[in-house]
This record gives structure tokens, sequence and C-alpha cells, in this order.
């Protein structure tokens, strides 16, 4: 356990904040051993959302950084960010590359988008031939646009992994990547076989950034990625959402860093502004987490559905799998 934080199935609970949870006595800790064991669970349910760096950009969290995994029927077909350790994740998660439709960064800074060569590099052994599409924001100020930053990495003559620039002849599977405004209205941006992702632009300070509603078998799972509370087309895109992922970067306490991401309460804000079903916070940083009491006290005087504080590797199920469904 973390301090006062205790594990159950992967995912982080406060019994304290939380009246339908069992009373600490109940709640047992679960070994790092015994949950890597249990990880690859979550391929076994029909549709889920599986946490695989739940942590930010600085190790004293002990977690990796963000990225996240939509399974359905035993398939890992999303993949929204792809921080550090997020590849490792992905393999003690039993995914596989060759299942994936399509890799979503919500913005360029290192703690989400730092593995996405580590994918490239393991796709080459997979067993893939059709595209895999690559998500990401347009280019401003200091930062590239993902057309860009996956041609830093893979162009033929200057890329930084130039020896798999087949990904970009045609020699290796194609990448289908497209760059998203975040300054255009929300948008469906990806689409494929009961899977879908729409988009919007959200504040982080002057980065290009963007937020991610997917809606899978039916199920919507919004992901707020790294944005302050003036991102107001978000709250309208993630509006009734099984599940909203967001991001726990700053404590109460933390008001000059209001600029780069909402504060406790302004996710409590958020939540209950459109109405999510259920609330689960990640990228959780240690500056957060040491006023993790006080500040879900205080989101569950806001918003009133369940809250939940993500680990890596959690699973959290959304529908039965399509056998089990059936009467």
């Amino acid at each position: 356990m973390r301090g006062l934080v205790a594990r159950i199935g992967g995912a982080v609970v406060l019994s304290a904040c939380c009246p339908s949870l069992p009373p600490p006595t109940e709640i047992t800790a679960v070994p790092e051993a015994q949950q890597r064991a249990e990880a690859g669970a979550c391929r076994e349910q029909g549709v889920a959302l599986q946490i695989l760096g739940s942590g930010g950009p600085i190790p004293d969290d002990a977690r990796a950084s963000s990225g996240y995994l939509l399974w359905q029927d035993g398939k890992a077909r999303a993949m929204i960010d792809a921080g550090g350790g997020t590849f490792l994740r992905f393999g003690e998660a039993k995914a596989r590359i060759a299942d994936l439709d399509v890799i979503a960064l919500s913005h360029l800074h290192a703690d989400h988008a730092a593995d996405l060569a580590a994918f490239f590099k393991g796709g080459y052994f997979a067993e893939r031939k059709r595209a895999l599409t690559i998500l990401g924001p347009t280019e401003g100020g200091r930062f590239p646009g993902i057309d860009g930053f996956v041609t830093s990495l893979l162009d033929p003559e200057h890329g930084a992994f130039r020896y798999l620039s087949g990904y970009l002849d045609g020699s290796l599977f194609r990448l289908d990547v497209r760059p998203i405004d975040p300054s255009a209205e929300a948008a469906e941006v990806f689409t494929a076989a009961d899977l879908s992702l729409r988009a919007v632009g959200v504040k982080h300070t002057q980065i290009p950034a963007l937020g991610f509603v997917a809606t899978i078998a039916g199920k919507r799972v919004a992901f707020t990625g790294d944005q302050n509370a003036e991102s107001k087309a978000f709250v309208e895109l993630a509006r009734g959402a099984d599940l909203l992922v967001a991001h726990h970067a700053i404590s109460l306490a933390d008001e000059d860093l209001r600029h780069l991401h909402r504060t406790p309460e302004e996710i409590a804000q958020l939540a209950a502004e459109a109405e999510v079903h259920k609330l689960v916070l990640s990228h959780n940083m240690q500056r957060a987490l040491a006023d993790l009491m006080r500040s879900l006290e205080l989101m569950r005087s806001i918003y009133h559905g369940p809250i939940e504080v993500g680990d890596d590797l959690g699973c959290y199920p959304l529908a039965e799998p399509v056998a089990a469904a059936a009467p």
C-alpha cells in the first residue's frame, strides 16, 4: 500500500471517503507479484478500460506515466497515450500490438508520448499487415504535430530510429498518421467496427492538447488528458460518459499550477457537471497523493458518483463478454 491507500483489483480506494466501500479492516492489499499475475484478467472482460500508466513525469510516484487501453472481447483495440513505462505494462496486460486499431496521443509531453517508439519497435515483430492509426494534435509553439513527431522518429535520413523507416515506405505495416487541430470543434476522429473516438482541444497552457471520448460497443469512456478548468468544450464532449478518467496532478494547495491542471475541486466539478457515471483519477503525482484524503473528502462533497484512484494495470469492466451476455 502507498500510505493510507489500499489496492483492490488494481484500483486504489479510500474507504474513509466512500461510505459504500467496506471498512479499512476488510480491505487487504494485493501483493505486487499477485497483481501482475492477475493483470491479464482484463482481457477476459467484454468491454473494459485498463490503466497502463497511472503516474506522471516524476519517478517519486513509482508508477508508469500516462497510458490507457480499451479492451473488447479479448482484444486491446485502442490505446490512449504512451508515456514511459506503458510498453512494459502493455506486455504485462497480455495485450497484442497486432490487435490495436488506434493509438491516440493527447499531447506531446514526454510523459504521454515517450514509449511510442517502443511500440513501433515491438510492431516490427507483430503479425500484422493492416494499417495502424496514430492520432495526435497539430503543431503549435515549440511542439511538432503528431505527423512531425512520427517523422522525427522514423524518417529514413534524419529520424532518431531511421532503421524503422519501413513504416513510412510501406515495407512494414503502414501508419495512418492523423493530426487533429485543437482549435477545431469537437469531432469524430476515428471509427472502426464498434469503436469510435471523438476529440476536442483542451487548455494545457499554450501546449497543443486534446481530450478524447471513446465509444466502444456502446460504452463511453472520457479521457481528460492534461487540462485546466478553462477546457469548457470538454464538459459537453464527456457528458453522460460511463467512465471519466481525469488527471490528478496537483493538490488543493497547488494554486500556482492551475494554468496546467485541474485542481481536485475542479475535477469533481467537471464530473458533476458532465454527469458522468464514475470517476477514476489517474496521472497521480506524489504532490497530489500527499494530500489525497483531504482532496477526496472535498471531491465527494461535489460529485456524488463513485470515485476511484487508479493504479497501474487497474481494470474497469464496462460490459460482459458477448458469449456471457447472450441468453
